[in-house]
């Protein structure tokens, strides 16, 4: 529940935001963005390893000058894991070295500044819905992730014209595990994207 509410919130900010910068003589724009997802997932139950997975959505750039401005977006993200050899002894009926993918509904909400018109430097949190459940992990179907994930986003972009090329950092900030808190669960990794204006 205040997962929404924070999602939300941060939807009505980005429209108000929108109204004033358009109001300020700033300007903006929206576009569409995909690229690979290099991330891993944080704790002892889990291997320690990156793995590869998919991200595609869609951005808005707002404008209030020629150096500050936000960048809603709205993303599918996908983490892949693999379960640690010794899985099944921390957590009884769990299965041990097993392959699973978490997709995301991810809304990042990132402060842009350019001190070039190249260049722009990212940063900001990012609110994520776990959309599927996976239910593979334990024998008797039981949910081992929750439904919500909060995080923090930095990197940089590169502005070619209408085209996007950007990287980013990924630092999970929740506890993502929903069985119990003796092991803590924890997005991590790198985003690397093209994308383009398409208004």
């Amino acid at each position: 529940m205040k997962l929404r509410s924070l999602v939300l919130l941060t939807i009505a900010s980005a429209l108000t935001t929108t109204s004033f910068a358009q109001k300020g003589g700033g300007s903006f724009h929206v576009g569409v963005k995909a690229g690979a997802n290099i991330f891993k997932i944080d704790g002892t139950a889990l291997k320690d390893e990156f793995k590869f997975g998919y991200n595609l959505g869609a951005f808005a750039e707002i404008k209030f000058d020629d150096q500050w401005g936000l960048q809603p977006e709205v993303m599918w993200n996908q983490t892949n894991y693999r379960t640690a050899n010794n899985f099944n002894e921390i957590y009884p009926g769990g299965k041990s070295d097993l392959e699973g993918k978490l997709n995301y509904l991810s809304i990042p909400l990132l402060l842009t500044y350019s001190p070039a018109k190249i260049i722009s430097f990212q940063a900001g949190p990012q609110f994520g819905v776990l959309l599927n459940k996976d239910e593979s992990l334990f024998e008797n179907g039981k949910q081992a992730f929750k439904t919500g994930d909060f995080a923090m986003l930095g990197g940089l972009q590169l502005n070619l014209g209408s085209l996007k090329v950007g990287g980013r950092y990924v630092i999970g900030l929740a506890n993502i595990n929903d069985i119990d808190n003796k092991d803590k669960w924890k997005n991590q990794g790198f985003q690397v994207y093209l994308g383009t204006r398409i208004l």
